[in-house]
């Protein structure tokens, strides 16, 4: 009998010995919920509702680094993001993320990290964005930038944000550019505008621990 991706998501949270309370789930529905660190997510482009995705597919150009790309639909499991602080930081888990701070995406089924770096992406010769390393190996290029939009800056489910690659400064994009198996091609853009917004949206999230962050 096979395990259902929600079911596993529970059970790899429960499981992990960082835990300090039991997750909650949240819907698409609009909840006043805040990300915080551990939580496991989907990210939604917001122009095209595509979840941001990966799998164990190399791309055949550039980097030859495991694929990512934008899904059309919410309900595949290779589709959940682990929120992580960036290398070094002492942030922990439950910890809530505030506009302007590092932050790594660790793809959940294939324990690699949300890249990017300068080889050109497949479809339209903008910026790869890549899944790179492994648990223990992770970089620089590793990191994003969170940006959060409007007056609220602790990251929120359904909150427009931005993620800006630190290295390159790029922002990680997504557009009606589709691969074969009709998925959308995820980049990285250098100008800021409505093709690099995305919302948190489906999920396991983990209750805040530090409530110094309210606002």
């Amino acid at each position: 009998m096979s395990l259902s991706p929600l079911f596993t998501l529970f059970l790899f949270l429960s499981l992990n010995p960082h835990s300090h309370s039991f997750p909650f789930t949240a819907s698409a529905a609009s909840e006043d919920v805040k990300i915080t660190y551990g939580s496991v997510v989907k990210l939604m482009h917001e122009k095209t509702k595509f979840r941001l995705h990966s799998h164990e597919l190399p791309y055949g150009s550039g980097s030859g680094q495991q694929s990512v790309t934008g899904f059309p639909t919410g309900d595949d499991a290779n589709s959940y993001w682990v929120v992580r602080p960036e290398v070094g930081a002492s942030a922990k888990q439950g910890d809530a993320i505030v506009s302007n701070t590092i932050i790594r995406l660790q793809h959940m089924t294939t324990r690699k990290w949300l890249h990017s770096h300068t080889f050109e992406s497949p479809l339209s010769g903008n910026q790869e964005v890549s899944c790179f390393g492994k648990e223990s190996e992770s970089d620089k290029g590793d990191h994003w930038r969170l940006l959060v939009e409007g007056t609220r800056k602790t990251w929120r489910k359904d909150q427009r944000v931005r993620l800006q690659h630190e290295v390159t400064g790029v922002y990680l994009h997504s557009h009606k550019k589709y691969y074969g198996m009709g998925q959308q091609e995820v980049c990285g853009v250098l100008d800021k505008h409505s093709d690099n917004v995305w919302t948190a949206a489906e999920g396991v999230y983990l209750p805040v621990i530090d409530t110094k962050h309210d606002a």
